[in-house]
This record gives C-alpha cells, structure tokens and sequence, in this order.
C-alpha cells in the first residue's frame, strides 16, 4: 500500500503543473492533507480550493486570476499548446505523472464541434496515485478457477475507479494472485498508464500494452486486430461506440475490464448506454465502490448468476 510520503509525493509533483503562486499555496498544505488530496479547483475571481478526503476546503489564497488558468495551460503543455489542442478540445489536459487537467471556458465551434477552448474560467487538477494492492481485496472473487473473469467496476466520480482499475491490470498483466494474461489497454485520456517517451509512468504491468490519444472505442477495435490481448481494458465507458466495441470484444472471446460511473446496478438498468451490458450479459462482475469516512469499501456482485 502507498505510503503517506508516496502518496504526499504525487501530490507535490501534480501541483507543480500550476503557476508559482498556487502552485505555493498548494505546497503549503500539511504532508497529511497532500497525502489525501484528490484534487484541486480553480475558479477565476474565486480562491482555489483543494478536494481533502472527499470535501471542498476552500483555501487560503486571493482569487484566482484569468491569466493565471492562462498560465496553468502553458505550463501543462509544456509551452506547446497547440500540440495538445485534441485533448483540450475534450475539455482535459494530462500532464506527467498521469496527473489530468479539466478545463471550463468558452467553447469555440467548428461545424458543430468544439475545437478549442477560450477565456478558460475554471480547471481542476486531478492528483493521479500509482496504488499497488489496490485490488488485492477483490482480486480473489473476481478470478473463478484462478482467472479473471469479465469485471465491470462502478462508482461515482472521485471514488478511485481508475485507480482500482489499474491495479487490477497490473495485478493481471504480473500474474499476481491470478493467472497472468495479455493485456490490452485503451487508455484515451493517459489517466491509467500515463505514457510519457513511450514508456507508462505508472505501473500497469509487463504483458500490458497501451494506446492513447485516440478514442477508446478506435483503441480498442485497434488492440483488438493488432495485439491479439487475452484480456481488453478500458477507463469510463461513456458512449454507444464504447459499448458496440465491448461487443465486438466480447464475440472474440476477450476478458473484459472497465469502469462506469454509477453507484449500483440499478444505474445500469435504468441508463439506455449502460443497459446493453447487464442484458447481453458482457461482464460476470460488478464491483461497487462506496466511502466509510476515508475508507473505500469494495462491494463483489455476480451479475451472470
């Protein structure tokens, strides 16, 4: 499990995507606030506020200025904004560490889709932690005969889905408690193994391959002709396409991996996108993801018995 200093850690170098004066303000905080922050928000004419173990605390800084979240974006694309203007189009930015950057502003359109943002009025910083046994609570009731089975994991935003769903790669990809397997990863916003040269910045394992950049259903039609995986991951199944492409895994006979946001199966069944998945019956098990104080609290349901 990650230490408080590890965790304070990727705290500090997540901050360091910010201008000198927040970036300050964040820093400043206790190592035992750093090591449970999970995000920090900045709002222009509105103190920046750090989420803490899943509440808001606002901050004790002045507002933040417009050319501040200005500042934030050239510091995050390394000076080279325009190299990233497909992910900022879908409103994010993913800096090293895997750390991720949500932007709000105005919405500048072409035919109908956004092609960049303008006069950036909010961001809000997304600390990325690598959690290695993350997963060993669930590992065993999701691997029937020693092999994982298809899992879907559902939680709302901030609870740590992506984290476990890393660690579960890792945990697979290793061999680790389980019987090891190929696994292939559509990772389109860099959140899960976070490439940076080439190379993951967090661990995901060495039967792991990873593709990012590209949307995750493309990702994973692509893993699925080019890699030959044994099993096929994904973060947020957020779109018909995601699921069509679960699908078309699914008739290969790929294990499948992913994450969704809700609370329990009835979010499932009552969403039209979601639906699909419990009905053709593509995922074995659901794993739910509640909070007791600052514990996460995994919850294993058969969804095919």
């Amino acid at each position: 499990m990650m230490t408080q200093r590890t965790a304070a850690r990727s705290c500090e170098q997540a901050l360091w995507a910010l201008p000198l004066r927040l970036r300050e303000e964040g820093l400043s905080l206790s190592e035992w606030d750093k090591s449970r922050a999970e995000e920090f928000r900045l709002r222009a004419g509105r103190p920046m506020t750090a989420v803490i173990a899943g509440e808001e605390r606002l901050l004790n800084g002045p507002p933040v200025r417009g050319e501040e979240l200005e500042q934030l974006l050239e510091i995050a694309s390394r000076a080279s904004v325009h190299t990233v203007l497909d992910q900022i189009r879908r409103g994010y930015l993913t800096v090293e560490g895997g750390h991720r950057i949500g932007l709000c502003g105005t919405a500048v359109m072409r035919e109908g889709e956004i092609y960049a943002l303008r006069d950036l009025s909010s961001a809000n910083l997304r600390i990325a932690r690598q959690v290695r046994g993350a997963a060993a609570p669930v590992l065993d009731g999701l691997c029937p005969g020693g092999r994982l089975a298809d899992t879907l994991i559902l939680a709302p935003p901030g609870l740590g889905k992506t984290t476990l769903l890393r660690d579960l790669i890792r945990s697979v990809s290793e061999g680790e408690g389980c019987t090891p397997l190929q696994v292939a990863l559509a990772d389109e916003r860099g959140e899960v193994a976070a490439l940076y040269g080439g190379r993951p910045q967090l661990d995901v394992g060495r039967r792991t391959d990873v593709i990012e950049g590209c949307s995750k259903a493309q990702g994973l039609m692509l893993l699925l002709r080019a890699m030959g995986p044994q099993a096929l991951a994904v973060d947020e199944i957020t779109a018909p396409e995601d699921v069509a492409a679960l699908r078309t895994a699914a008739g290969c006979g790929v294990t499948l991996l992913a994450t969704a946001h809700g609370t329990a199966r009835a979010d499932l069944e009552r969403r039209a996108l979601y639906r699909p998945l419990l009905e053709e019956g593509l995922f074995r098990f659901l794993v739910r993801i509640g909070r007791q104080g600052e514990r996460r609290i995994y919850t294993v349901e058969e969804l095919t018995a």
